[in-house]
């Protein structure tokens, strides 16, 4: 049964590696952390009434049991799979399974400017919007589309 942003956060997941936001290639990902996402996330969503549940994993298997939580408790889905985007049937799997649930992905770059490998996500399969190359903006971005899609009306100016 969907959920709306009244009752049910936003779930927010960050795949391998986003953990080191802000010091790891600063020149493609910048300089902010994800606890700067975070609060990001957590203005975006605000201003549409809701709340945001942040996340990262380094593991395929937890973001999986993440998404299968996400399917019963949650308004919809924000997901950086980072490099899974590029190689997880699993996790596309269990977005699979989020029938209803609105689902965005995100990437801080460009991922079609970047090696011929990146080009390619089974993530994709599932969402109902890809946001890529927005740096950091991008997650505000994937949280407005989500609070759009499960309904929510903008409560700040």
């Amino acid at each position: 049964m969907p959920r709306t942003l009244a009752d049910a956060p936003i779930m927010i997941l960050n795949g391998p590696n986003l953990n080191l936001l802000g010091q790891r290639q600063p020149e493609i990902y910048g300089s902010d952390t994800l606890a700067d996402v975070e609060a990001l996330c957590v203005k975006a969503a605000a201003a549409y009434g809701g709340s945001v549940d942040f996340r990262q994993s380094n593991h395929e298997g937890e973001l999986v049991e993440w998404i299968h939580e996400a399917r019963l408790h949650h308004a919809g889905i924000v997901i950086n799979p980072a490099a899974y985007s590029h190689t997880s049937v699993a996790i596309l799997d269990a977005l699979n399974t989020c029938d209803g649930l609105p689902v965005v992905e995100v990437h801080i770059s460009n991922i079609h400017q970047r090696e011929q490998f990146r080009h390619h996500s089974y993530v994709s399969l599932r969402a109902d919007g890809v946001i890529a190359g927005c740096g950091v903006q991008g997650y505000a971005f994937a949280v407005e589309r989500v609070a759009t899609l499960a309904g929510a009306a903008r409560t700040e100016a």
